[in-house]
């Protein structure tokens, strides 16, 4: 078996299970990964869709040029069609999309005009009115106009709606998706909500975007629109094809929260996904620990790949700069975890000589321990406070540890986060005891609060 073209190979996405990101709620969570899509987007599935409907009609023409703007994964998915059909391409995107977007869209092909982001969408700069210029000035061209083209909501509604209610076997209660053009969401809860009508569907936007306060007041607000960095989600206009009927509830997402949870997909998960997949997902997962039940099956959809994001998301400098860099560490148990159990806790005898206990703490270069007794924990001492003993009395090296011990170490809770646990870290604590789930106790060292911030 073969396909005639690349275009053939467009749909049947995979839905799969998550099972880190969800501990803790209820009910199954499953992702639409879309990145199966030859354009590595669903936006493949509305770009064939979008182009065969205008051929259709009359309205694209052999050897037509097709003219949009997009944030890239539309143009991508038009630029495949394109090369199938034997098309032209000219795309027009905002200049907050990544570089990588606009370097594949040029290697496919197509020719991109970057235009700026903070201007108003009838402003003759905005990627909007710069594309349907082109449009007008261009003889057998054709502006798809992804957000008012009623094919990309039907895109969805004929092909990722019945894909998913099929894989799901009908069992689908939740549908999670971001809403930027409206096509995907409504196009897909339309379908499955004609299949089950108690099917609730959840729209995730972004601070700086107008459709939740739209959707619960009715209003426009434009105080509502600012600029923000994610990619893909949100709209500082009312597309055609947001159905606002067909959204149930809206759940606002910021860019950080958004970034950080897309790197978590691929390293807890494995899902190499773009920024507004971590939108998709924080706010779904934000939504399902309040609302969903145990027999639930939530579907988010992922709509794009994260090879679109390596300069940005993906690079640590870049996360960095923009305030987004997440702790790696975020609490005691998470530094427990990254031992791996390979550090045993070294503890001394009340009984021990002075001397035999500095002995140990040079040999084992360490700078704390704990003391026992009878596997209690009594008392600790540290390198400091002995080098300050000695020198006040040098016949302390024969004495017994009890002699000159300070208090036991204080405990902490394995979900302490590191801000609690640095605040606990002073001259007389310079380090902290934790119990991990089996009941074995470790010490966390002012080097171990450090090492989990830096790294």
């Amino acid at each position: 078996m073969y396909y005639n073209s690349i275009i053939e190979t467009i749909g049947d996405t995979p839905l799969v299970k998550l099972n880190s990101l969800n501990r803790g709620i209820k009910g199954t969570i499953l992702a639409k990964v879309e990145y199966f899509n030859p354009g590595h987007s669903m936006k493949d599935r509305m770009a064939l869709k979008m182009i065969e409907d205008a051929e259709k009609s009359g309205v694209l023409k052999p050897g037509g040029t097709i003219i949009e703007g997009t944030s890239g994964n539309t143009g991508m998915g038009l630029a495949l069609v394109a090369i199938a059909k034997g098309y032209k391409c000219i795309f027009t995107l905002a200049d907050k999309q990544s570089q990588e977007k606009i370097d594949i869209l040029r290697a496919m092909g197509a020719e991109v005009i970057v235009c700026p982001t903070n201007v108003p969408p009838e402003d003759p700069r905005s990627y909007y009115s710069v594309a349907k210029k082109y449009n007008e000035e261009i003889p057998n061209s054709f502006y798809p106009n992804q957000y008012d083209n009623l094919s990309n909501k039907q895109a969805h509604y004929e092909t990722t709606g019945p894909e998913i209610w099929s894989q799901t076997e009908g069992k689908i209660t939740h549908l999670a998706a971001g809403v930027g053009t409206g096509g995907s969401m409504c196009g897909t809860a339309r379908y499955l909500k004609e299949q089950n009508s108690e099917v609730v569907s959840v729209g995730i936007d972004s601070y700086g975007s107008v459709f939740k306060k739209y959707k619960e007041t009715g209003e426009f607000d434009e105080n509502e629109i600012y600029p923000y960095l994610t990619e893909g989600i949100g709209e500082d206009i009312l597309p055609k094809n947001v159905d606002f009927d067909l959204i149930d509830h809206f759940v606002k997402v910021t860019d950080k929260d958004a970034a950080i949870m897309t790197r978590r997909l691929a390293r807890e998960e494995g899902l190499f996904v773009g920024w507004s997949c971590g939108s998709a997902v924080y706010g779904a997962l934000e939504y399902a620990r309040e609302h969903l039940k145990e027999d639930d099956v939530m579907v988010i959809i992922l709509p794009d790949h994260g090879t679109r994001y390596l300069a940005k998301i993906y690079n640590d400098n870049w996360m960095n700069d923009h305030g987004f860099i997440e702790r790696e560490f975020a609490t005691a148990k998470d530094i427990l975890d990254r031992r791996n159990g390979k550090e045993k806790l070294l503890t001394i005898d009340k009984n021990m000589p002075v001397g035999e206990v500095i002995k140990l703490l040079n040999k084992e270069a360490i700078s704390q321990v704990p003391v026992v007794d009878d596997n209690h924990f009594v008392g600790s001492v540290t390198d400091s406070k002995l080098l300050h003993s000695l020198i006040d009395n040098p016949e302390l090296t024969n004495r017994e540890v009890a002699e000159v011990m300070d208090p036991p170490l204080p405990f902490v809770a394995l979900d302490n986060s590191l801000d609690v646990l640095s605040s606990l870290i002073d001259k007389d604590n310079q380090a902290l005891m934790v119990r991990d789930d089996n009941n074995e106790v470790h010490i966390i060292t002012q080097h171990d609060l450090l090492m989990a911030m830096t790294n």
